[in-house]
């Protein structure tokens, strides 16, 4: 059974963590997309610190016109600033926003910093309108965009966006980490070394609850329900590795915090 559940959290994490592309380079770029230079792009503060280090590594590549970080206080900051002190300590001395904290590390570890800051949104929905607001502000037109999230929430940025923009819009998405899961000794273990990366139980939960909510239904987020984010459209099979993980972990799918709810 064990190996099943692994099964159904990498296909979970394959479904919810897009990469459009293969590496964050101007080369593939240009020959996936045709484009010389990304519009716009986005770090979320939901993602892990490795967002940080994938956002460096798009900056000194000079891969894109403007770079913008997003995020306030949200459910899974206390783990970002946790992880953060960790691995420079003292740097969260201060620091209010998941955004300041993600400038601070560019500027500590990698000697940059990011265009600007969004320092009030506390979920995906805000996240994406506060974004959309600080482009209009500062008078940003794009007609492309790439996102860097957490892994399990990048597909729902994705649909978070889409309900605002237009069309013709070209989103790209770069998930934060890629990672496996298989089964040692009779427990799962992740396939990879990631530094600062959730505990095995976070982020089955963190899976475990976007399904519910990509899923276009009276309770999900889509237009059939709360009417967060656009339509997407969720494969059976996603639906049964979903099933298969309630099955063996009936509490773990992770409710909505009303702390954070949009105002």
């Amino acid at each position: 059974m064990l190996n099943k559940v692994a099964e159904s959290i990498n296909f979970l994490s394959a479904f919810c963590g897009k990469r459009d592309l293969n590496h964050l380079t101007k080369q593939e770029l240009k020959q996936k997309y045709g484009i010389e230079k990304i519009d716009v792009m986005v770090l979320f503060g939901g993602s892990v610190l490795s967002g940080g280090g994938l956002f460096a590594e798009a900056m000194k590549a000079n891969l894109a016109k403007h770079y913008i970080i997003v995020g306030g206080y949200g459910h899974t900051s206390s783990f970002l600033f946790e992880a953060a002190e960790k691995s420079i300590p003292g740097l969260t001395m201060g620091i209010t926003s998941e955004a300041e904290l993600f400038q601070k590390y560019l500027k500590v570890k990698y000697h940059l910093t990011a265009d600007y800051l969004e320092t009030a949104s506390t979920n995906c929905g805000n996240n994406i309108t506060n974004l959309l607001a600080l482009l209009k502000e500062q008078g940003i037109a794009m007609s492309n965009i790439l996102m860097i999230q957490e892994a399990a929430m990048q597909l729902r940025m994705e649909a978070t966006l889409k309900k605002y923009v237009f069309d013709e819009l070209l989103v790209l998405n770069y998930a934060a980490t890629q990672v496996s899961v298989s089964v040692k000794h009779e427990s799962l273990i992740f396939d990879q070394l990631l530094p600062s990366f959730w505990e095995m139980e976070q982020y089955i939960r963190l899976l475990m609850g976007e399904i519910p909510r990509l899923h276009d239904t009276a309770e999900g987020y889509g237009p059939k329900g709360k009417q967060f984010i656009d339509h997407v459209e969720v494969p059976k099979e996603v639906l049964k590795a979903y099933a298969v993980l309630k099955q063996f972990y009936p509490d773990l799918t992770r409710v909505g915090n009303p702390a954070y709810a949009s105002k």
